[in-house]
C-alpha cells in the first residue's frame, strides 16, 4: 500500500510492583505499545508489549539494571507495522577527540568530571574518535592526550595520586543504541570504538549547517 513499515516484536516484562514506572517509561522512549498489564497480586506484574525492533537495541542491558536484575524480559517476532517514527535520541552529546595520539591520566582527571569517559590511559584515540559522553547537550572537543608538564621528581609522583573513574566499557549493542545520526560504530575483534561520521571538526561543522533547514523570506 506504499506505507513504510518496520519489524515489530511483541514482548513480555515480569517485573516486581516497585519497577513497574520505570519499566513503563523505558519502553514509552522506545514506542512500546502496551497490550495488557496483568497484577498477579503476589507483587509481581506481568506486561505486555508490541515495540519496534529497533527499540530493543541494548534494553536488555538497561531493564536488568533498572530492575536490579530482579526483571524477565521474552520477546518474539510479531509482524510488521507502519513506521512508529524516530525514537528519542539522548538529550546529551558526545565527548570527541581533538587529534590524535595516546590517552594520558592527566587529561582523563581533567575530563572525567565533564561526562562519562569510554577511554583509559594507554588508549590510542584519532581525531573525530568519541571518547565519553558529555553531561551537557551538544558535543565538545577535547583533547584527551594532554600530559602534565613536570618540573621535579615530586611533581612526577603526584600523578599517582590522581584518582580515574574506571570508564564505560560498552558492547556492540549499547554503542548501537548510543549513537546519534552523525556517529557511527567501528567494531573489531578486539573493541568497540564510536567516532563522528565526519572526523575532522570543520567537516562537522560544515555538515550541521547543511542539515539545518533554510528560511525564505516573505515576498
Amino acid at each position: 500500500d506504499g506505507r513504510r513499515c518496520e519489524p515489530i516484536e511483541c514482548l513480555t516484562v515480569d517485573v516486581p510492583e516497585e519497577h513497574v514506572g520505570v519499566v513503563t517509561q523505558m519502553l514509552a522512549l522506545r514506542k512500546g505499545r502496551l497490550e495488557q498489564m496483568i497484577n498477579h497480586g503476589t507483587g509481581w506484574v506481568r506486561m505486555d508489549y508490541i515495540v519496534p525492533a529497533r527499540g530493543l537495541i541494548a534494553f536488555r542491558t538497561e531493564f536488568l539494571t533498572e530492575t536490579r536484575g530482579t526483571g524477565l524480559l521474552h520477546h518474539v517476532f510479531e509482524g510488521y507495522e507502519p513506521w512508529f517514527g524516530e525514537l528519542q535520541t539522548r538529550p546529551t552529546g558526545s565527548l570527541v577527540s581533538d587529534r590524535r595520539g595516546t590517552v594520558a591520566s592527566f587529561a582523563l582527571f581533567n575530563l572525567q568530571e565533564r561526562g562519562t569517559l569510554f577511554v583509559e590511559p594507554g588508549t590510542e584515540v584519532y581525531e573525530g574518535m568519541i571518547v565519553g559522553e558529555n553531561s551537557r547537550a551538544g558535543d565538545l572537543d577535547v583533547n584527551a592526550t594532554k600530559e602534565k608538564h613536570l618540573t621535579n621528581v615530586r611533581a612526577a609522583s603526584a600523578d599517582e595520586l590522581m584518582r580515574l573513574v574506571p570508564p564505560r566499557k560498552l558492547a556492540l549493542d549499547q554503542a548501537l543504541e548510543f549513537l546519534r545520526e552523525d556517529e557511527c560504530v567501528e567494531a573489531t575483534p578486539k573493541s568497540v570504538r564510536l567516532r563522528k561520521a565526519e572526523l575532522g571538526k570543520t567537516a562537522r561543522l560544515k555538515a550541521i549547517r547543511r542539515a539545518r533547514p533554510t528560511t525564505t523570506g516573505a515576498s
